[in-house]
């Protein structure tokens, strides 16, 4: 598949839906709310949805709900014909007031910022969606989390499943297990998506290593092995987890196929700028590493590969395309952001 080119492309392209992804949404009988839809994810799952509703002709509308940033921001949603409502969702009553709707996508989570604010990460991780988790308890929930809620496990074992023990490092992976069991307190009809890592060429692991190649800055592999996945391939596999919704909730892992090295991709993109590439530190024996063949076995594999993934980042980048300048830090082990 041809990487995108310009933002237009990269808009178009991660918000495409699949044949599947329609289908999924088929039976959809009310608007849909995605909340905590101005993060880096919420317009081209915002977009997914709403192209598809289109597709099917269905009268339903997709309602995306942040705080927002700006007015350019909402300006994106309006591009697309998706309505907004910008709000804070903190604010007493916020959520109480937030329309009635059958099906939830909840994207709101801190992460960054948090190493020294414990309060704020329990307002945003365990309070808001404890309260959307009861404003919505008779609707159907897919929820993002992370793969962080894991420990570490090593490479060799092919990443951490579903059903292995929640013991992460740290508080704001804490936070993210509280975050989950807000959903399955509720008793709401829940699909609980453990995500890690979105790339759609702005962002992400792999554009974070890049641009250290190529403005020649030295890459440490301390945490020396991840998990990556295209952020349309994620977005189609959140869509398609509405429909296993369940209580308890259904967990699945999503991310793409294989556990790449850090240090091998850093000498990849070094060939491809012509640059020298120079490591630190030593590899770590373990690292957050998801097993996402569940989801693969239910919804197929991820249509953009790692190793194709590398190269849209590599085509990007050499091309001048934007980035939000929003490292991901994945290289740090403590959970400490």
């Amino acid at each position: 598949m041809h990487g995108p080119q310009n933002i237009s492309e990269l808009h178009e392209l991660a918000s495409r839906p699949d044949r599947s992804v329609i289908e999924s949404l088929r039976e959809v009988d009310s608007n849909v709310l995605v909340i905590g839809a101005g993060g880096k994810m919420g317009l081209h799952l915002s977009s997914m949805i709403h192209r598809a509703f289109t597709e099917l002709k269905s009268k339903h509308r997709v309602i995306a709900i942040s705080r927002y940033g700006s007015p350019s921001v909402t300006d994106l949603f309006d591009d697309q014909g998706i309505e907004t409502i910008s709000v804070d969702l903190t604010r007493e009553g916020a959520v109480e007031d937030l329309p009635d709707a059958d099906n939830i996508f909840y994207l709101a989570g801190v992460k960054f910022g948090t190493g020294n604010n414990l309060e704020l990460l329990h307002q945003m991780n365990v309070d808001l969606p404890t309260r959307v988790a009861r404003r919505y308890a008779d609707s159907k929930i897919v929820a993002l989390s992370t793969g962080c809620v894991y420990s570490f496990t090593r490479p060799a074992s092919g990443g951490s499943v579903e059903t292995d023990p929640l013991n992460p490092p740290g508080e704001y992976a804490i936070s993210c297990v509280d975050r989950e069991q807000a959903f399955r307190n509720s008793g709401a009809r829940t699909s609980l998506i453990r995500l890690n890592y979105s790339v759609d060429l702005r962002y992400g692991v792999l554009v974070d290593i890049a641009q250290k190649v190529l403005l020649k800055k030295p890459i440490d592999v301390t945490t020396g092995f991840v998990n990556v996945i295209w952020q349309g391939d994620a977005n189609a596999y959140i869509v398609k987890a509405l429909t296993r919704a369940a209580s308890p909730p259904f967990v699945i892992n999503v991310t793409g196929k294989r556990v790449l090295r850090v240090r091998d991709v850093a000498l990849r993109f070094g060939q491809r700028f012509g640059k020298e590439v120079t490591v630190i530190g030593t590899e770590k024996e373990t690292a957050w590493l998801n097993n996402a063949s569940k989801s693969h076995q239910l919804w197929g594999q991820p249509s953009v590969s790692e190793d194709e993934l590398i190269e849209w980042v590599a085509d990007w980048l050499l091309s001048g395309g934007p980035t939000l300048d929003k490292p991901t830090h994945f290289e740090i082990r403590d959970g400490k952001y």
